[in-house]
């Protein structure tokens, strides 16, 4: 059956298509990117920052966009008077300060590193817990917009299909479990920078 959607809710179910795919698959695809490559080879960094940054911060700002549109269409003044619209802008302000992080990370190498257990400094530390978080958050947000934004906005004439919801719970299960999986092979890539650490040291 084909369901007839008005504008205000075309616009919001775009605008959750959009996020839905930003944070709970492309970010995660960059974060997973990082975590299995870096394993391997040394030439992890341009996949992981392309998709996270070229591809998924489009995304964020488009969707963000549309949300913002709609509710200024409908209801204006009230753009962060719920936990949903607040947790969507703190998570814009959270990838902000990640890619932000992540580019300091990249670009400024202090010489203490080499000091530092696994060659990495804090900041290193904070980069992986804080998109970790953004992750974890974004799940919660995007079941907040299935279950319960999506029936408070439109009044809930046209449900959000269950299939949807078994959808996300699929992606929230696998995105957790791949990088569990990745974690496992933590170990391997602890030996390889050590190794290189060393082989650099030889070298100098």
């Amino acid at each position: 059956m084909v369901v007839l959607l008005s504008p205000f809710e075309s616009k919001l179910r775009s605008h959750g298509h959009i996020m839905f795919f930003a944070y709970l698959v492309a970010l995660p695809l960059g974060i997973l990117l990082a975590r299995y490559l870096r394993t391997f080879t040394k030439s992890w960094f341009w996949p992981h920052a392309i998709v996270n940054f070229l591809v998924t911060g489009p995304l964020i700002f488009a969707g963000f966009a549309l949300g913002y549109q709609a509710v200024e269409e409908t209801a204006p003044g009230t753009h962060f008077n719920d936990p949903h619209k607040k947790a969507g802008l703190a998570l814009l302000i959270l990838y902000l300060l990640q890619v932000l992080l992540g580019a300091f990370i990249h670009y400024v190498k202090p010489n203490a590193t080499r000091n530092t257990p696994g060659g990495r400094t804090p900041q290193n530390y904070l980069h992986a817990i804080l998109g970790l978080s953004i992750v974890a958050l974004a799940s919660w947000q995007t079941h907040y917009g299935l279950w319960t934004e999506w029936a408070l906005a439109t009044g809930n004439a046209n449900p959000v299909n269950w299939k949807c919801k078994h959808f996300w719970l699929g992606i929230v299960v696998g995105i957790w479990a791949l990088y569990a999986v990745g974690l496992g092979l933590l170990p391997r890539q602890l030996r390889q920078e050590a190794k290189g650490r060393r082989e650099s040291k030889t070298y100098k």
